[in-house]
C-alpha cells in the first residue's frame, strides 16, 4: 500500500511524525506537509503566489503553503504514482462538529477524495500530545482496515481520545454535532497602538447527543464520521424550484 500522509499542523509536529512511523511499518510513505501550523486554513488554495517544496533531512517534503496545497501540488506534479490512500493527522486538538468546515486536517483528507483517492483525517481530542503514539496505532489500525464495505472513496473523519491503546477499544460511527455560535472576537492592541482582533474560541456545543462526535468521545470512545462534500440542501432545492415556476 502507498501512502501519501499531510496535515496543518506542519512537517515539524508530533502528530505528523508519529503518524508516519507508525504507517512506515505497514505501508510506503511519502509525506508532503506544510512547512508551519496552518490550522484553520480549510480548503484553501494558495493561487495568489508560487509555491516552494523542499525535504527534510528525515525524507518529508514541506511547502510553503496550505493542507490543500500540499495534497494538490503531492496528486498533481510532485509524485509520479496515485496513492492507495491520503492520511492526514494527527491533529493536535480535535475536529468535530461545526469544526470540519474550518479544519485543515480534514481539508487535507478532502482534496484526495476529491481525486477519487480513499482518505482519512485523524486527530486527538485534547490539546498536548498526550498518548500520541497510541493515537498512532490506532490510526494505523483503521488504515489496514480499508474499509471495504463502504464506497470508494471514502473520505472518513476520526476523533481519538488521548488514552492509552488499551483503552481505544470502543470504536463508534457517528454523525457530526453541532456548536453554538463562536464566543466574541478578542480586542487588542499592537505595539503601535493600532487595535487588533484575535479570533476568539469556539462555542459551547449545541448538539452532543447520542450519535454524535461530541457524544462518542465524552464516552471515551473513538469517533467515525464519514464525510460528503456535496453541500446542496436537497430539502430546500424543491422549495426554491416552485418559487421560480
Amino acid at each position: 500500500m502507498r501512502i501519501l500522509i499531510s496535515n496543518d499542523d506542519g512537517y515539524l509536529a508530533p502528530g505528523i511524525n508519529a503518524l508516519a512511523d507508525a504507517l512506515a511499518a505497514v505501508a510506503d510513505i511519502v509525506v508532503v506537509a506544510p512547512e508551519a501550523n496552518r490550522s484553520g486554513a480549510s480548503n484553501s488554495l494558495s493561487l495568489d503566489r508560487p509555491l516552494s517544496v523542499h525535504q527534510a533531512a528525515n525524507g518529508f517534503y514541506f511547502v510553503n503553503g496550505t493542507p490543500t496545497d500540499c495534497v494538490h501540488v503531492a496528486l498533481t506534479g510532485l509524485l509520479d504514482f496515485k496513492p492507495d490512500m491520503v492520511v492526514s493527522g494527527i491533529n493536535h486538538g480535535q475536529n468535530m462538529g461545526d469544526d470540519t468546515l474550518y479544519s485543515g486536517t480534514v481539508a487535507a483528507a478532502t482534496e484526495g477524495y476529491l481525486f477519487g483517492i480513499p482518505a482519512i483525517a485523524f486527530s486527538q481530542v485534547d490539546f498536548g500530545w498526550a498518548h500520541i503514539d497510541s493515537a498512532a496505532r490506532l490510526a494505523r489500525d483503521l488504515v489496514l482496515r480499508q474499509f471495504e464495505e463502504l464506497e470508494r472513496p471514502y473520505l472518513l473523519n476520526v476523533n481519538i481520545p488521548n488514552r492509552p491503546y488499551a483503552e481505544l477499544t470502543r470504536i463508534r460511527a457517528t454523525r457530526l454535532g453541532r456548536r453554538h455560535e463562536a464566543e466574541p472576537v478578542i480586542r487588542a492592541h499592537d505595539p503601535r497602538g493600532k487595535e487588533i482582533f484575535w479570533i476568539g474560541p469556539p462555542g459551547a456545543t449545541k448538539d452532543a447527543g447520542a450519535g454524535t462526535d461530541f457524544h462518542a468521545t465524552a464516552q471515551g470512545e473513538v469517533s467515525v464520521t464519514p464525510l460528503q462534500v456535496d453541500l446542496t440542501h436537497r430539502e430546500q432545492l424543491a422549495r426554491l424550484a416552485r418559487s421560480f415556476a
